[in-house]
């Protein structure tokens, strides 16, 4: 082991040990003739290949029609351009072998331009790296031919520089597809720049009709056919995925992430029902009027039902015809989410609609409430719950008193009799069927707007 200090007392031996044989000085490198006869071999071949670059050309694009469809393709498309970009690729690859740190700048640029521009116009990655080889391949092969045609005993010269001319190959392979994946990722991020505003402005009801095809081409969804807007939010990223694939599962959409909220612009089908879309299982219905319970629970739920833990809110709205209503939708299923309990769930506007109603004019929500409701706002917080109580109830039982004595745990006799309360308090008619409606509404708006 060599120890990492050493003393700075000089060692000197005995006067009687041996003398330490002389150090012999280190030789100096001295490069291989083989190599240096090798690279007068390699450079005499290449001047050669260099003076016939176009013949080399032709024949690289020769063999690229013939091994590579993808450029097959590009040949036929802009033979021009393709052959003088063949061109330009050996010239700098057999420069490179005549004068590698001269040439190395300018080979590189040119490959990595390659690389950039064959990723624009979309040329398949694979497709670009077997070209490079193929024209590695071709001159490492002319540079074989043309040895063994002016001095046979000199190619297995050749073989001393074989490395240097692959590991150019490979270097050039690696900065190809370096320059291909930087290009893909900014016209990535470009394209889904574009489709984020195209998107967006169709959600907003923004969209120009020139602007259409476009966005029906880049959401990859009919300019004319039927959808809803789905709107979902969630406590947490995951419950809001789940609520996502839930949703659209089987049907074509698109999602639009936003801050808050995520709409799905959903396809249906010709005999689709838009109800159906937001079928996932957790459906709640949108808070109901139960007196004081309800003012208790802000809004969260049915009286009673305590807030559980937060997961997706859905709001699904009415079916629309083409794209260019699609701002409509959004704007209903915005209103559907509004309807939508704190604790979660999926609303579908064409299944609460007076609710809907209700929910777009607060204004007149409130002024409805207290058209309908407001001389209950005089009794004791427990008798206005009890009424209030017992009229959702029997709405809700189609005007049965019966069966909303059942779910009351009271006899129907209670049942009317409160009934006839809430008529004397009121001056309404729960016969007259615009009282009823008015009556229902009110309901509605006291359970959306608590006081």
């Amino acid at each position: 082991m060599h120890h990492a200090l050493r003393s700075r007392t000089a060692f000197r031996p005995a006067a009687d040990a041996p003398a330490a044989p002389a150090r012999r000085p280190r030789p100096q490198p001295v490069r291989s003739l083989i190599d240096a006869d090798a690279l007068r071999v390699l450079h005499r071949a290449a001047r050669v290949l260099l003076d016939d670059l176009a013949g080399l050309t032709d024949r690289l694009v020769a063999v690229l029609q013939e091994q590579e469809p993808a450029y097959r393709s590009a040949v036929t498309c802009d033979p021009t351009a393709t052959w003088q970009e063949v061109h330009r690729s050996l010239r700098h690859s057999v420069s490179s072998l005549l004068d590698p740190r001269g040439s190395r700048d300018a080979a590189r640029r040119c490959s990595w331009r390659i690389g950039a521009t064959r990723a624009e116009q979309g040329l398949p990655l694979d497709a670009l790296l077997h070209a490079f080889r193929l024209g590695g391949s071709l001159v490492w092969q002319g540079l074989i031919d043309e040895t063994a045609r002016t001095a046979p005993e000199d190619v297995r010269l050749l073989v001393h520089v074989a490395t240097d001319v692959w590991h150019f190959v490979d270097e050039h392979c690696t900065l190809v597809a370096d320059a291909y994946r930087q290009v893909e990722r900014q016209l990535a991020w470009r394209r889904e720049n574009r489709l984020r505003v195209l998107a967006g402005a169709l959600l907003d009801g923004a969209s120009r009709i020139a602007d259409l095809p476009e966005t029906a081409q880049a959401l990859d969804l009919p300019e004319e056919g039927r959808y809803v807007v789905v709107a979902v939010t969630a406590g947490c990223p995951t419950a809001g995925a789940g609520a996502r694939a839930a949703l659209a599962r089987g049907a074509r959409a698109y999602w639009h992430t936003g801050v808050e909220v995520d709409y799905g612009i959903v396809l249906l089908d010709e005999d689709a029902d838009a109800g159906a879309v937001g079928r996932t299982g957790h459906e709640r219905p949108p808070p109901a009027v139960t007196g004081a319970g309800a003012e208790a629970g802000s809004g969260a739920g049915a009286a009673g039902v305590a807030p559980a833990a937060h997961s997706a809110r859905t709001g699904v709205s009415t079916a629309v015809t083409g794209l260019a209503a699609v701002g409509e939708a959004r704007r209903l299923a915005d209103v559907a989410l509004g309807l939508c309990p704190l604790t979660g769930g999926a609303i579908r506007l064409t299944e609460h609609l007076p609710a809907a109603l209700v929910v777009s004019a607060p204004d007149l929500g409130a002024a409805l409430v207290e058209r309908a409701l407001g001389p209950l706002g005089n009794l004791e917080p427990a008798d206005e719950a009890v009424l209030l109580d017992t009229l959702a109830a029997w709405l809700a039982c189609d005007g049965s008193a019966q069966r909303a004595g059942e779910r009351l745990y009271c006899h129907r006799n209670t049942v009317l009799n409160r009934l006839r309360r809430y008529e004397q308090l009121t001056g309404r008619s729960l016969a007259r069927p615009a009282d009823l409606m008015e009556v229902g509404l009110a309901l509605t708006a006291r359970g959306l707007y608590p006081r």
